[in-house]
């Protein structure tokens, strides 16, 4: 069964809280974060892209960008601009975006949860990135940004979060982005037992999003504990800070690719090779986003087809076999493009669902791209299941939103 405690979380103050939280270290580059930091002090992203204050010909991976992630989480504290609660608290994670609202509960769970499989993964990991988000953990001594974990809802669990949600939040802001934010803390010792209580009947914890961010504060956490000739399994370090939202309340979006070129095949050679993998209709100038499992778009010379995979294509018996991202890789990636390996073949790229598809039209239309396809998403159950067998989804499959804001609480290993 799962674990997950609560913490003394480092927060802002309510006046500052939303010029501090900002967005999450792997959705934004340098530059952008440079110009977001600009004419606010307060941007977490002076912790989480320290990169921002040094010389902008520098390593992102030197190590003076780690040492001053540390200096400004350090300068965050001692300016009051994150100040520690003085309880072990949960807290209530509320996100508002195009009609949907979800709440999640922040805690610390269990690197040994992790090591064991009770937090199940859906994703490969790359050694360069987890050494990074390690380095970031190792350097500042603490879980700087949450993660992102889903649970299967327990009723009893909601029943508490609608109770305190019924009162107002301590922190309630609107996100550039239309995004609204709400945060609640949960300092009732009382509820807080119930909720560890609770939880720990949960059979699983799944990774939403944050792959990196999970795998490095695991390791960085099994890394101490190796270190540590007295350790005893209570240090903070064998935790680390995650928000867990229920299942039923998540949505995942689109996750598209681009591609450069057509593998030396004509357009009408390529489409030819196309019409044995899908039943395909031609939409010319007029959008079209998949409607369905086993639907795919298209956006080729400035048309785009609609396309239904042939049954061949796929296997509904298979839980990696059914997904569409896997039809698109075997029949079309592989077998047409030779694009063999999605992580490190340099002719395709993946966007987001979130950038629409005109983000599509302009990747090609520009000349940078050749062809895009758009996919339908990935249901959480989908999810699941492939977490749940053992399986691995194939890469850039997912693709969730809103993103959690960064800066609203702070986890330290060693309080």
């Amino acid at each position: 069964m799962a674990i997950f405690k609560p913490f003394k979380g480092f927060r802002p103050p309510k006046d500052i809280a939303k010029q501090v939280a900002s967005r999450p270290y792997d959705v934004i580059n340098s530059e952008e974060a440079r110009l977001e930091v600009k004419d606010n002090p307060y941007s977490f992203l002076r912790v989480v892209k320290p990169e921002v204050e040094l010389d902008p010909e520098m390593d992102i991976y030197h190590p003076q960008v780690y040492q001053k992630a540390k200096e400004n989480l350090q300068k965050f504290i001692s300016q009051g601009w994150l100040k520690q609660d003085y309880s072990k608290n949960f807290y209530v994670y509320a996100q508002s975006w195009q009609g949907n609202k979800q709440f999640g509960i922040v805690g610390c769970a269990s690197v040994q949860d992790y090591i064991d499989g009770v937090i199940k993964k859906h994703e490969l990991t790359r050694p360069d990135k987890e050494e990074d988000r390690m380095k970031h953990v190792r350097v500042t001594n603490a879980n700087a940004e949450p993660v992102f974990f889903s649970y299967h809802a327990v009723s009893e669990i909601d029943q508490i979060v609608e109770k305190i949600v019924s009162d107002p939040p301590e922190y309630d802001f609107a996100a550039y982005d239309g995004v609204e934010h709400q945060f609640w803390v949960i300092d009732s010792e009382q509820i807080v037992e119930k909720l560890e209580d609770l939880f720990h009947g949960v059979p699983a914890f799944y990774v939403a999003d944050g792959h990196h961010r999970t795998a490095a504060a695991a390791l960085v956490g099994n890394e101490k504990k190796n270190q540590n000739p007295n350790h005893s399994a209570n240090e903070e370090y064998n935790y680390f800070m995650a928000v867990l939202f229920p299942h039923d309340q998540l949505t995942i979006i689109d996750y598209n690719r681009v591609v450069k070129d057509l593998n030396g095949l004509t357009s009408e050679e390529f489409l030819s090779k196309l019409k044995k993998v899908f039943m395909m209709e031609e939409k010319g100038k007029i959008q079209y986003k998949p409607n369905h499992l086993h639907e795919f778009s298209m956006y080729l010379e400035g048309k785009w087809y609609k396309l239904k995979a042939r049954a061949q294509t796929f296997n509904n018996s298979d839980p990696i076999g059914v997904l569409d991202v896997t039809v698109l890789s075997r029949n079309v990636l592989d077998e047409i493009l030779g694009i063999k390996n999605l992580r490190t073949d340099k002719r395709i790229d993946f966007v987001g669902g979130i950038r629409g598809l005109e983000e599509l039209e302009q990747r090609v239309d520009s000349g940078e791209m050749k062809v895009a396809f758009a996919l339908y998403p990935v249901s959480m159950d989908q999810l699941i299941n492939i977490a749940d067998t053992g399986n691995i989804m194939p890469p850039k499959t997912t693709w969730f939103e809103p993103k959690l804001r960064s800066g609203l609480v702070v986890h330290s290993l060693d309080l």
